[in-house]
C-alpha cells in the first residue's frame, strides 16, 4: 500500500505534500481557537469556551470536506469515506467497551492510588445534573475528545497512511497532535507566567499528548472505529496525569498494594494490547488492517 506518489482526484502529487496537508489541517484546527478577538478572560471562562466551541466545530466540519477532497483515491476503492473515518456499525459494541476496559487495566495502579488517597470520585445523579451544565466539563470530556480524535486521528491518518506503513503513522501522526497543544504556552505567558515555566509545562504536555496520541492512533487503526479513541480520550482526560507523589501519603500496606497494581496493570496492558484490539473483534477490514 505504501507508494511514493499518489493520485488526488486524478493528479499525481508527491507524498510529502500529504504531510503538508496534515500540518495545514492542524493549523486550521488550532487557528480556529484564535479567530475571536483576544479576551481578557482565561480559556476556562465559560464565555471563551462557548466561542471556541463554535469555531472549533466549524473547523471540524471543514476537516471532513478537506480530507474527502485530498484523500488518496485508492483508499476509496472498497470503502466509503465514512467507513475510513471510523463510522461503521460492524463491531461497534466491542469498540465501545473493549478499549475502555484495556485502558482501565493500564490505569489500575493510579485508580487504586486515588482510591486510597480519597481523591477517586464517581459522580452521583445530582453531580451529573451539574456537570452537564458545566462548560469546562463539556469541553474536556465531550467536545474536545470528539473533535480532536476526528481531526487528528480519523482525518490526519487517512491523509498520510498511504505514504508510509501504518505502524509508522502511529508514531508520526501524534506529533501533529502534540504540537497542537503548544499554543497553551502563549496563554500562560500572557497571563503572567514566566517563559521558563511555560516552556517546561508545554514540553511535558507535548510529550504526554504525543504518547497518548500514539496509543489513540493505534486504537483507531486496529479497531477501525472512531468511537474507540474518543471514549479512551475522555477517560484519560478524567484520569489526568497519574499522581505517583500520592504514594507517600498512603500507609505501608496501601503503598505495597498500589505499587503491585501499577506493575500488574502495566504488564497486563502490554499482554492484552494486541488480543483486545484484534481487528477481527471489530469487523475491521479497512485497507491498512493487514499491516497493523
Amino acid at each position: 500500500m505504501t507508494e511514493e506518489v499518489f493520485g488526488v482526484h486524478g493528479n499525481n502529487v508527491h507524498c510529502w505534500i500529504s504531510y503538508i496537508l496534515s500540518t495545514l489541517l492542524g493549523v486550521i484546527y488550532v487557528g480556529s481557537i484564535y479567530v475571536w478577538k483576544q479576551s481578557s478572560e482565561r480559556s476556562n471562562h465559560h464565555s471563551v469556551i462557548k466561542k471556541r466551541i463554535v469555531s472549533v466545530f466549524a473547523a471540524t466540519v471543514l476537516s471532513y470536506f478537506y480530507v474527502n477532497y485530498f484523500i488518496n483515491s485508492s483508499l476509496l476503492k472498497d470503502d466509503s469515506i465514512w467507513a475510513l473515518l471510523g463510522f461503521r456499525w460492524n463491531g461497534l459494541l466491542n469498540a465501545i467497551f473493549l478499549p475502555i476496559l484495556l485502558t482501565s487495566i493500564l490505569f489500575l495502579g493510579p485508580i487504586l492510588i486515588d482510591t486510597f488517597s480519597g481523591t477517586w470520585w464517581i459522580p452521583n445523579n445530582h453531580d451529573w445534573a451539574s456537570l452537564v451544565k458545566d462548560m469546562v466539563w463539556i469541553r474536556n470530556y465531550i467536545f474536545a475528545p470528539i473533535t480532536e480524535e476526528f481531526v487528528f486521528r480519523a482525518c490526519m491518518l487517512n491523509l498520510i497512511i498511504h505514504c508510509t506503513k501504518p505502524l509508522i503513522t502511529v508514531f508520526v501522526c501524534p506529533l501533529f497532535f502534540g504540537a497542537a497543544h503548544l499554543h497553551h504556552m502563549l496563554e500562560q505567558v500572557r497571563f503572567g507566567d514566566t517563559w521558563k515555566n511555560a516552556i517546561l509545562t508545554s514540553s511535558f504536555q507535548f510529550l504526554f499528548t504525543s504518547a497518548f496520541g500514539s496509543y489513540s492512533a493505534y486504537l483507531f487503526l486496529r479497531t477501525g472505529h472512531i468511537i474507540a479513541p474518543i471514549l479512551v480520550h475522555s477517560f484519560c482526560n478524567a484520569m489526568g496525569v497519574p499522581h505517583f507523589d500520592r504514594l507517600n501519603e498512603l500507609s505501608p500496606n496501601q503503598r505495597i498494594i498500589s505499587i503491585g497494581a501499577l506493575v500488574i496493570g502495566f504488564g497486563s496492558w502490554i499482554i492484552l494490547l494486541s488480543p483486545l484490539t484484534d481487528p477481527s473483534l471489530y469487523g475491521n477490514k479497512l485497507p491498512w488492517v493487514s499491516e497493523i
